[in-house]
């Protein structure tokens, strides 16, 4: 914050050609193989996949028969409920030429709403491999954590994080509360692969990479415009520290005109909907069906859902007040951003921040609160590098017990199911 003396100063990100500094830098490069960075990263990806395997066994041995398994199903059955079956719908059978309608009014819940990034990659493997859906879908996942787990690591050593400080992020990164989604037919590790990549291209300054990643990403989750607002901002700092950090003409060129891209690939699978159905309002419609059981049917409106949210889950919910919910919500925003100019946090780099400030606020501007947000709160993982920092080895145990005592807490209220489930992952 400004005015704290214990604030540090921002790093200055190097050239991309030192980045090869980064990898002499790590104690065990000369060492063993087993010591070794990404032999360590990989170590704990397992790890925490052995437990989240066991956690997730634990709850199909009691799940009972439901809308989507028998009784009892084994871990790849287990692993493909919920949207899991939306992208299985997607990669056999495409998209509705026409939108269904609940009430022949209003657009009810279909394919539209999952984008053909996973699920293409997890038919171009079945194709390969010939495995069937339930097991691709898990083997792509797992990969692509696996991937994002090495290069989340690289990314924070290149933020300028110590070695022991971004292996203990990787390891709440690994065993997060929402890391079952690591190993389940869902697009969050392939999308969390694509935008640490990202990341660390933004970082790198590496721009003319960054167009075909970006154009992956927004074909696996809807985030383009958020990462043409971390983009954009990106640009504006360039600009303002051009004398101490010279922007060149061509970084220049390619940075605006990622930025436009980065907008247009946003927008680009909504207007596919559009164009594909003949409703200009096919994904929105789509995507507000889910909220429809909570509020009603309602239009978009930027930056009111959380405000709805606030008040349905206080008044319906809790029986109280909805403006004490409201309230709430304003206070728990103000802290939020307070938090960004905290001295951890500033710890992780303007890019870094750039990117957490400007997905926060596409949520906040566009998604409603329930069960999912938790969910949705997974490309925020940098904040893990903050969250690191601490060398205590009893505070960074008990973070680890606490995050996989959640991932239990979030496997029960969230992915199993008991009987009308209301709270989806």
């Amino acid at each position: 914050m400004p005015g704290s003396p214990a604030a540090p100063a921002e790093p200055t990100p190097a050239a991309p050609t030192a980045l090869n500094d980064t990898a002499a830098s790590e104690p065990s490069a000369r060492g063993p193989w087993w010591t070794l960075w990404w032999v360590r990263v990989l170590a704990v990806y397992v790890g925490a996949r052995v437990v989240t395997t066991a956690i997730m066994l634990a709850f199909a041995a009691g799940e009972g028969k439901n809308a989507w398994t028998s009784a009892s199903p084994d871990y790849f059955t287990f692993a493909n409920i919920w949207d899991g079956r939306w992208y299985e719908i997607v990669a056999g059978f495409g998209y509705p030429a026409t939108l269904p309608m609940s009430d022949g009014v209003h657009v009810s819940e279909n394919a539209w709403a999952f984008m053909p990034g996973y699920p293409g990659v997890v038919d171009a493997v079945m194709f390969v491999t010939r495995l069937s859906w339930p097991y691709a879908a898990v083997l792509v996942s797992v990969l692509a954590g696996a991937g994002a787990a090495l290069v989340f690591h690289r990314l924070l050593r290149r933020v300028g994080l110590d070695a022991s400080t971004s292996l203990f992020a990787v390891v709440l990164f690994c065993v997060a509360p929402v890391s079952p989604l690591f190993q389940v037919a869902y697009a969050e590790s392939l999308y969390l692969l694509l935008l640490v990549t990202a990341l660390l291209l933004l970082v790198e300054r590496r721009y003319g990479w960054l167009f075909p990643v970006v154009l992956a990403m927004a074909f696996t989750r809807p985030s383009g415009l958020a990462f043409a607002l971390a983009l954009g901002l990106h640009v504006v700092y360039r600009w303002v520290r051009r004398r101490s950090d010279p922007f060149p003409v061509r970084e220049r060129v390619l940075s605006v005109a990622l930025t436009a891209f980065s907008g247009l690939a946003g927008l680009a699978w909504p207007a596919i909907a559009a164009v594909a159905t003949g409703s200009w309002t096919a994904y929105t419609d789509t995507e507000l069906a889910w909220r429809a059981p909570y509020i009603g049917y309602k239009h978009l409106v930027p930056f009111a859902p959380w405000f709805q949210g606030a008040d349905w889950w206080s008044s319906a919910m809790l029986g109280i007040p909805g403006w004490i919910g409201v309230m709430a919500l304003v206070v728990i925003v103000a802290l939020y951003a307070v938090l960004l100019f905290s001295p951890a946090v500033r710890r992780l780099g303007v890019d870094l921040r750039f990117w957490v400030a400007a997905y926060s606020l596409y949520l906040f501007a566009v998604f409603f609160p329930q069960s999912s947000t938790f969910r949705l709160l997974m490309p925020l993982f940098p904040l893990l590098g903050a969250l690191a920092l601490p060398r205590s080895r009893v505070y960074r145990a008990a973070m680890v017990v606490l995050f996989v005592a959640l991932q239990a807490g979030w496997v029960a209220i969230c992915w199993s199911i008991d009987g009308y489930d209301w709270s989806p992952p």
